[in-house]
């Protein structure tokens, strides 16, 4: 019987793909698991279903030495990118089967342009998700404090660059004095988008403590900004209720944090520049009211002073036409009070006249004098015959004398 060792098959295998595959064939994957070792690059390819982001295909690769020494700086000078595992790249492969590794894939040529164009790709989509989400402006929208000097930092704590941001607060030349607190995040590798999430929901907590927030990191790997080109935390860093201020230490392009942050400066030391001139700005602003202030109130007093002189010189005039006209004004009310006293005194005496008159006619003796009498019965008033009796006697009182008779009753 006829068998083949296992060499021996991977032998046959080995040149049956060289002579299937004698080529180099343009590839496109992400990368993973990227290594380097004594110069030369280990890594594997892999394939992700678009929607569950499962892992549909891999293959271990490798870039040697002499090649790699090429294709790395090439591709991170124009990708602006480390090659590091998570990217998609275009590369040019030839296919391989070693005896003792199997199959693989050896790289000879990379395509810098199409990772540029996926980290845009990329960074677009989300922009784009943000904006239909209606919140892609919220944090920009936000008013700066007048007086930002409550600072939540967001950074490592050992970062070179936290350290240049406080020295530049505390240093600044106006003396300005800044509270900044430390909100520790770890700010490169995979764990750097939930870090800095967490971060921010610590802040939140104390949100009513902090007028702002930065988000700093020192230099570092291009590869490192993967991290901030996360949907997760750009839709954190836009609906956060303070404004963020980042400065994550690149120059050549925005990422996504950077297009939702409230301003983003270039590198730490460059946010505590921005802060100072926020406080400088509000300062100039408090000079300007204070010398306006100063000049006003000068102006009033200087006008005050001009008035009063002029009231001082010109005083004995004013008080003499004062005395004059308060003289011509009490003359008239003097002469209306005795006019209206007159007119009074007058008037009652009219009443009087009216009330004698009235009197007089109604006098008994007028009344006599008129022909009538008065008849009394015990010294009162007869009015009718029913009041007298038989026999009484009564006295009639006339103009000129009185009249005594006898009543005598007619039958």
């Amino acid at each position: 019987m006829d068998f083949y060792t296992l060499s021996q098959l991977n032998a046959v295998i080995a040149n049956k793909v060289k002579q299937a595959f004698p080529d180099t064939y343009w590839l496109l994957a992400e990368t993973s698991d990227v290594r380097f070792n004594n110069g030369n690059c280990y890594l594997e390819f892999i394939e992700k279903e678009e929607k569950s982001n499962n892992i549909i295909a891999k293959a271990r690769a490798y870039i040697w030495k002499n090649i790699l020494q090429l294709l790395k700086p090439y591709f991170e000078e124009n990708a602006g990118q480390a090659f590091v595992s998570g990217i998609k790249v275009l590369v040019k492969v030839s296919i391989d089967f070693n005896p003792v590794y199997g199959y693989g894939l050896t790289v000879y040529d990379i395509d810098p342009t199409y990772t540029l164009g996926d980290i845009q790709r990329r960074r677009q989509e989300i922009l784009r998700q943000l904006e239909e989400e209606g919140v892609l402006n919220l944090n920009k929208e936000l008013e700066m404090p007048l007086i930002p000097q409550r600072v939540a930092v967001v950074t490592s704590p050992t970062a070179a660059g936290y350290e240049d941001f406080l020295n530049h607060l505390r240093h600044n030349k106006y003396g300005f004095v800044f509270y900044p607190r430390l909100f520790p995040s770890i700010m490169q590798g995979e764990q750097t988008e939930n870090s800095i999430i967490a971060a921010l929901e610590n802040i939140y907590a104390y949100s009513g403590q902090f007028d702002v927030v930065v988000i700093i990191r020192g230099g570092g790997a291009s590869s490192d900004l993967l991290a901030f080109d996360s949907y997760l935390l750009a839709s954190h860093c836009a609906q956060f209720p303070l404004p963020v201020i980042t400065g994550i230490g690149h120059e050549r392009d925005n990422t996504v944090l950077d297009f939702v942050a409230y301003h983003r400066a270039k590198t730490p030391t460059a946010v505590a520049d921005y802060l100072v001139g926020v406080l400088e700005e509000t300062s100039g602003a408090l000079e300007e009211i204070r010398d306006s202030i100063f000049s006003g109130v000068t102006q009033i007093i200087n006008t005050s002073n001009e008035l009063l002189q002029k009231m001082t010189l010109h005083f004995p005039l004013y008080l003499n036409v004062f005395l004059e006209k308060q003289n011509y004004a009490v003359k008239i009310l003097a002469a209306d009070i005795q006019h209206l006293v007159k007119q009074f005194f007058q008037d009652k005496k009219t009443e009087l006249k009216e009330k004698e008159s009235f009197f007089q006619l109604s006098s008994p003796e007028y009344i006599l004098s008129k022909g009538y009498s008065i008849t009394l019965k015990e010294g009162k008033a007869v009015k009718t015959v029913k009041t007298l009796k038989d026999k009484d006697i009564i006295r009639t009182i006339l103009a000129e004398g009185e009249v005594i008779s006898v009543v005598e009753m007619m039958q």
